[in-house]
């Protein structure tokens, strides 16, 4: 087997999460900057959040962890994990938008990198486990 196959078959969730995450964040970021043109820009990321972590979900049930049982339950935990990440989402885009002054867009950015690793391990490890 090749290198980059191995490579692959090693990090496949981390893979297609980061696709499918890639995906989720273009759709929160864009709606986020959208609303944001409307709204308080803290209001239109929790709307945005919201959205993506549905779009996410569904993504990554069918898609990558391919884990059909259970749904209502792991909705919910998936569901929470998101909520977590919008609270954390929520904290620093606060801080670097008011405390530091940076740009709530670039914020938005910065913040969207971190909560998506941080979600990745608990989905991983937590929402999509296996039951026995």
């Amino acid at each position: 087997m090749s290198k980059v196959k191995q490579l692959y078959s090693r990090y496949r969730d981390l893979i297609l999460y980061g696709i499918i995450g890639g995906f989720c964040a273009a759709l929160d970021f864009g709606l986020y900057t959208l609303l944001g043109l409307w709204m308080p820009y803290l209001w239109a990321n929790v709307i945005s959040v919201h959205t993506g972590i549905l779009c996410s979900f569904l993504l990554n049930r069918h898609y990558n962890f391919k884990v059909k049982d259970h749904i209502a339950h792991r909705l919910t935990v998936f569901y929470l994990v998101g909520l977590m990440g919008l609270a954390l989402s929520e904290l620093l885009i606060y801080l670097m938008a008011t405390g530091y002054g940076m740009n709530y867009i670039i914020a938005k950015l910065i913040t969207v990198v971190i909560v998506a690793l941080c979600q990745f391990l608990l989905n991983k490890f937590i929402t999509f486990k296996k039951f026995a």
